[in-house]
């Protein structure tokens, strides 16, 4: 892990909203857990499945995200579609989900915790 990505990343930080789900500090609607990987439903859902999917390990955003990464990345990326559809999606191609991360205030990150927003279900969407 390059120093850079070191200084940024951590395995908890205790000022994150994100990192305090995890450790079970803040209620959520807990959608899949394993050791690396945490999912659990959004409070303001913008559509009728919408869910977060987030590492356990604390990356502020992708901006952080280096090749030491790839790996967790990797599976959380092909959880999702599994998560998707036990969560209400319906199956490809008629049906599907969004998948979205914001990166830095310009992006629209809210939270300083690396998410992805996995949203679906029938349309009309409240947002998106």
């Amino acid at each position: 892990m390059s120093d850079l990505l070191r200084a940024h990343t951590a395995a908890h930080d205790p000022d994150c909203i994100f990192c305090k789900i995890v450790a079970k500090q803040i209620p959520s609607g807990i959608v899949y857990e394993d050791e690396e990987i945490f999912a659990f439903h959004d409070i303001h859902p913008w559509a009728p499945v919408h869910f977060l999917l987030i590492p356990k390990m604390h990356i502020p955003s992708m901006a952080q995200v280096g090749p030491d990464q790839a790996g967790l990345l990797g599976r959380m990326m092909a959880l999702a579609p599994k998560l998707a559809l036990e969560q209400g999606c319906n199956p490809y191609p008629e049906g599907g989900y969004r998948m979205l991360t914001n990166t830095g205030r310009e992006g629209g990150q809210e939270v300083q915790h690396l998410h992805f927003h996995v949203m679906g279900g029938p349309r009309p969407w409240l947002r998106g």
